[in-house]
């Protein structure tokens, strides 16, 4: 296997996010442990820019380190057929019995490469005449990961270059397999700084085109981001947030483990928020036996205090819950182990055939009924009732963009023309669950996204067409620290460590 260094996030700090600042493990010089940063200067990057050749073919037989190999498989797949990396990396990895630190490497190659692909794209830019756009798409992909190595993760430039070399010439070929050498090379010529120094000069543009390339972010999710903070003091910290490893969460499921007891049996950390919250040491659950017992769920902090939420509002009547939109199924388990201590039972509905499966496997042993259905036939199925319902939750579909750090390639395909489709969508589902709800009962209006078309301007929409009143949701959350002024709660990565949920509670009154 090639010399490798331990990896550090894209925001130049070991591991995800990390409330104590901790820092990451020492290393040594057996390949994996950490390196010292390279600090050499190199000349004009911009002077004698190489071109790939056309005409190459693979190489046959040529040693690939494994790891590599993988991310470069991952990355070929996002790219040329909308794969999902968290769906194609765990079985690539399984399949060839990669395991471990080569795992964790692999992992945070792929990862790292797809967050920081816009500011890769901007280094590469600045090394050939060649537009990056025109660039073979698996020859594009052996340049990001390669770059992503030199610039973001601790592997000497030596073993970087030429274990991603080794990548090129057995996937695009010998030609190609040089044109990457000189472009690698004259990357590792310069550190992060220096390289983000050359493509955003001036170290105090806070404008978006700078914030984009810096943070690697489309420019419209910068303007959507900055707009749903209202403080461009924190916009840069909102955009390295998004570039962090998040660390996994765990939900301690209510009557059948506590969280102390999960922290425990993890050696994890008991969640600074969520009642039931339990942070991971690792980023991998599977060896966490609660998991397959059913006892336990993995589920971000986020998710798990927005569920919490409405099951926390005071009612009088309560007995028939809704999750209108359930799939995959994580806040539905939890809503169902809490309504199981209350006596009362949950109707899940996912419209989605394979993710009802799923809700189902969640749900098992659950006062839970799954309901395979589109949740707008409120009043129109038979298990939709109008006017029935005692807490209902809504976690409408949507861009995704609180979710950033666990989904990278969603920066990349989501585009402002989605928005409007989705709101709609949004709206006509906000206003089943509304007509779901007795009166008196409370809605939950749950996105992953902060962009304002999909949460204040959806449920001011609402407030004006309904008889509904909205609560103070911050109430609702106690502990939780700077949650604005309310009446709606937006949690932020950067703030809370959580993904970018937004909650409003609704009350029904007529």
């Amino acid at each position: 296997m090639s010399e490798r260094g331990s990896f550090r996030s894209a925001g130049g700090r070991p591991g995800g996010f990390n409330k104590s600042g901790g820092k990451g493990r020492p290393g040594s010089k057996d390949g994996r442990g950490s390196f010292p940063k390279r600090g050499a200067q190199g000349g004009d990057n911009r002077q004698s820019r190489p071109h790939p050749s056309r005409t190459s073919s693979p190489t046959p037989r040529v040693s690939v380190d494994p790891a590599r190999q993988v991310a470069f498989d991952v990355l070929v797949s996002v790219s040329a057929r909308d794969a999902y990396a968290n769906l194609v990396l765990p079985q690539l990895l399984a399949e060839r019995r990669i395991t471990g630190r080569d795992a964790a490497f692999a992992t945070e190659l792929t990862y790292g490469t797809l967050r920081m692909q816009l500011f890769l794209d901007a280094v590469l830019a600045a090394c050939s005449d060649r537009p990056i756009s025109e660039v073979d798409l698996r020859l594009k992909e052996v340049l990001r990961l390669g770059a992503y190595q030199l610039l973001f993760m601790r592997v000497p430039s030596h073993a970087g270059v030429s274990a991603t070399v080794d990548v090129a010439r057995a996937t695009v070929g010998e030609g190609q397999a040089k044109f990457a050498n000189a472009i690698l090379r004259k990357i590792s010529e310069r550190d992060e700084a220096q390289w983000t120094e050359l493509i955003v000069p001036d170290a105090t543009d806070q404008s978006v085109p700078a914030l984009s390339v810096r943070h690697s972010h489309p420019e419209w999710i910068v303007r959507a981001l900055a707009d749903a903070l209202g403080e461009e003091a924190e916009i840069a910290e909102a955009l390295a947030a998004n570039n962090e490893r998040p660390s996994v969460h765990l939900a301690a499921r209510p009557g059948r483990i506590t969280a102390s007891e999960l922290a425990a049996q993890t050696g994890g950390d008991v969640g600074a928020y969520a009642p039931d919250a339990v942070y991971l040491p690792s980023g991998d659950p599977s060896g966490v036996s609660a998991l397959r017992e059913g006892r336990a769920h993995v589920q971000d902090e986020g998710s798990q205090l927005v569920a919490r939420a409405l099951a926390s509002v005071a009612m009088a009547h309560d007995v028939h819950w809704l999750d209108l939109c359930a799939g995959p199924g994580g806040k539905a388990a939890l809503l169902g182990a809490l309504a199981a201590q209350n006596n009362a039972d949950v109707t899940a509905v996912e419209v989605t055939e394979h993710r009802a499966d799923l809700v189902r496997g969640a749900v098992m042993n659950m006062p839970v009924n799954v309901v395979h259905t589109d949740g707008r036939l409120v009043g129109e199925h038979q298990a939709l009732p109008e006017n029935h319902f005692d807490r209902v939750l809504v976690d409408a579909p949507c861009t995704g963009l609180g979710a950033l750090r666990r989904r990278p390639e969603a920066r990349w395909r989501k585009q402002p023309s989605d928005i409007p489709a989705l709101t709609k969508l949004q709206r006509e589902l906000l206003a089943a669950a509304i007509r779901a709800a007795r009166p008196g009962g409370v809605i939950a209006y749950v996105t992953c996204s902060p962009h304002k078309a999909e949460t204040v301007v959806t449920v001011a929409d609402a407030l004006r067409r309904f008889d509904v009143a909205a609560l103070d949701a911050r109430e609702f959350l106690p502990g939780v620290p700077e949650l604005g002024a309310g009446p709606f709660v937006q949690l932020w990565p950067h703030r809370h460590g959580t993904d970018a949920m937004f909650l409003a509670l609704l009350r029904k009154q007529s």
